[in-house]
């Protein structure tokens, strides 16, 4: 049986272009970007492309774009340059956070470099922004906030642009992690509030182990790794060449194509969620799945049987790739903090599915036609 991939969410398959694209700086350009001679300058030139590639199609500055290893590097940069640097003792973030982030957090709190303050969740687990102003207000100190643009797990979308604004009225830095983001909705620096951005390739057909950070220009911080002068002397080592010219072929790609990939995962998506209420009794939703919500996303419960508790092992028996979470945490056998925060129901058990382009409603209906057997 062919296998089913429903966990894009954790990573997709990289696209042949992008492959393509990246061949050469595996093969033939192998120069070292910082050696002066040509075979050098030729890769230097490659990396400085990549950045403006972009930098366009985020719209932001060429400056303000920093190649790391991926979306935890990014955050950790971002969060402890937010404390170190720019005078950060108090971190405004929430329960539903990617660990790349609570747990840098969590660190800062436990080295007593900052006090932390959990904003409320609703009830659908969005942001409670009522709930982030009165935090914001009665902060004495000064503050980050730290909110990821959409949930990895149950796939909510933050009012990125009423966050920002917020953290402006009071003059607060903020961190998004907009790793689930980048590469599958427009993103317009040059217009939204914000201070610090991530993304990772491998998340849009592009290849692991290569991110970026994005630093608003009016934002001064010192490197979070030291040793070279590499990314304007901002993270050293040498540059992850193919890793760089991969991701900017790969954002390029998922721009060109956003509106129709967007509309066809979302009907693959949306097709799951109504054969998943036909098809089984007392099967629940996580997060707001029908509003503001990641098309790529859907997070389902189960009710929890024997059978049930076996499930993604069923599956993956089955074929069927899906996680019960976030993939990052797969093996620790401690379930997921997000959906503890949001659905604290110990009678159900959860699993997410994610799509991308490649999948398809046939996929969809065997899946299904599985699940009813496991339930």
């Amino acid at each position: 049986m062919e296998r089913i991939y429903f966990d894009n969410a954790a990573t997709t398959s990289l696209d042949n272009e992008v492959l393509q694209t990246m061949m050469p700086y595996l093969t033939d350009k192998f120069g070292n970007p910082s050696s002066i001679y040509s075979y050098g300058r030729e890769t230097r030139m490659a990396i400085e492309t990549a950045r403006k590639t972009v930098a366009k199609l985020l719209n932001a500055n060429p400056a303000e774009i920093f190649f790391t290893s991926g979306g935890t590097e990014s955050s950790n940069t971002a969060i402890q340059a937010a404390v170190r640097d720019l005078g950060c003792s108090h971190i405004i973030t929430s329960t539903i956070e990617h660990h790349a982030v609570s747990h840098t957090v969590e660190h800062l709190n436990n080295a007593d470099a900052v006090t932390v303050s959990f904003v409320k969740l609703l009830p659908n687990g969005h942001i409670d922004l009522d709930d982030l102003e009165k935090l914001l207000a009665s902060s004495q100190e000064k503050t980050l906030v730290t909110l990821m643009h959409a949930n990895n797990e149950i796939g909510n979308i933050l009012d990125i642009h009423a966050v920002g604004e917020l953290c402006k009225l009071y003059n607060a830095i903020f961190h998004s992690d907009t790793v689930q983001t980048v590469g599958h909705f427009k993103i317009d620096l040059r217009n939204t509030p914000v201070h610090f951005i991530t993304g990772a390739a491998h998340k849009f057909h592009g290849p692991k182990g290569v991110g970026i950070l994005y630093i608003n220009e009016n934002v001064r911080i010192k490197p979070f790794v030291f040793g070279g002068g590499q990314e304007r002397n901002m993270r050293a080592g040498t540059e992850n060449i193919y890793g760089i010219v991969g991701f900017a072929k790969a954002l390029e790609m998922a721009m060109q194509h956003t509106e129709t990939d967007s509309t066809y995962i979302g009907t693959i998506k949306y097709y799951m969620l109504e054969q998943l209420k036909k098809n089984i009794p007392g099967v629940g939703f996580n997060g707001d799945v029908l509003g503001n919500s990641l098309y790529t996303v859907l997070s389902a419960s189960f009710p929890k049987t024997e059978r049930s508790e076996m499930i993604l092992f069923n599956l993956d028996i089955n074929n069927i790739c899906a996680s019960g979470g976030s993939a990052c945490t797969s093996g620790a056998e401690q379930g997921s903090h997000v959906i503890r925060a949001v659905n604290n129901n110990p009678n159900q058990i959860t699993v997410r599915f994610s799509f991308c382009k490649y999948n398809t409603k046939a996929e969809v209906d065997t899946v299904v036609e599985k699940l009813k057997g496991l339930v």
